[in-house]
């Protein structure tokens, strides 16, 4: 055995912390400049809450009920995946929060897609959807590019 302090146990110690911060590393994703971009877009979406989505339902009163089931569930899931975990994923820089982030927002954005729709198809009684409001836009292709953000910072990771 060797004695405390002697080069055998130095390296040992050193190559011990050597492997937990590389284990530490090797669960986070390094966000750089795309992590402002993502900031950026988180507001984007939380100031596309208070403009009208649906006729003269605000983003925020649609999330709550107002304006049908399909713009509810876009409203639920670009704020559940692109302000919730989004923000956490910029806070934590986890890896598999990234994954989260990239896979909700897709589906948020598909969800944005059928919201869109949904407002400019003729209804059940034959009326023509009033159209989509502006903050329905905006929150779409936030979505979108938070997803498209997110996806490349999931794959950057080696």
């Amino acid at each position: 055995m060797s004695e405390p302090g002697t080069p055998a146990e130095v390296d040992e110690e050193l190559t011990d912390q050597i492997d937990k911060a590389g284990a530490r590393a090797s669960r986070t994703v390094e966000l750089g400049r795309r992590g402002f971009y993502i900031a950026v877009f988180i507001v984007v979406l939380l100031v596309a809450q208070v403009l009208p989505w649906v006729g003269d339902h605000a983003g925020y009163q649609v999330l709550q009920g107002a304006g049908g089931g399909i713009p509810q569930l876009f409203a639920a899931t670009s704020t559940g995946v692109g302000v919730l975990a989004g923000a956490v994923g910029v806070a934590t820089r986890r890896w598999w929060v990234a994954w989260c982030c990239a896979a909700g927002g897709w589906f948020a954005s598909v969800d944005g897609l059928l919201s869109v729709w949904s407002q400019q198809s003729a209804h059940a009684n034959g009326a023509v959807g009033g159209g989509p409001g502006i903050g329905m836009i905006v929150a779409w292709v936030a979505t979108i590019v938070l997803a498209t953000m997110w996806m490349r910072t999931a794959f950057s990771r080696a």
